[in-house]
């Protein structure tokens, strides 16, 4: 299992931040529940997450790959 770092929200631009977001939710694969969300609700659920502390930005210097995850409690 490959270690995170953990990359503060707070240190991204606003434009990163929202870039990032999209990104993800434009991967395949991403599942939200039940319904189906559209892509500004499923960017505003990260969003919301991330900014509560529920979610964190975690980067994989071995795969050189990044995503969110949910924090554990």
């Amino acid at each position: 299992m490959a270690d995170y770092l953990e990359i503060p929200w707070q240190k991204l631009s606003e434009d990163a931040f929202q870039g990032m977001l999209e990104e993800l939710v434009s991967r395949d694969g991403t599942d939200y529940g039940e319904r189906e969300l559209s892509r500004e609700e499923k960017i505003a659920q990260l969003r919301a997450a991330l900014k509560s502390g529920q979610a964190f930005i975690a980067f994989c210097a071995e795969t050189e790959s990044w995503s969110i995850l949910p924090r554990r409690p």
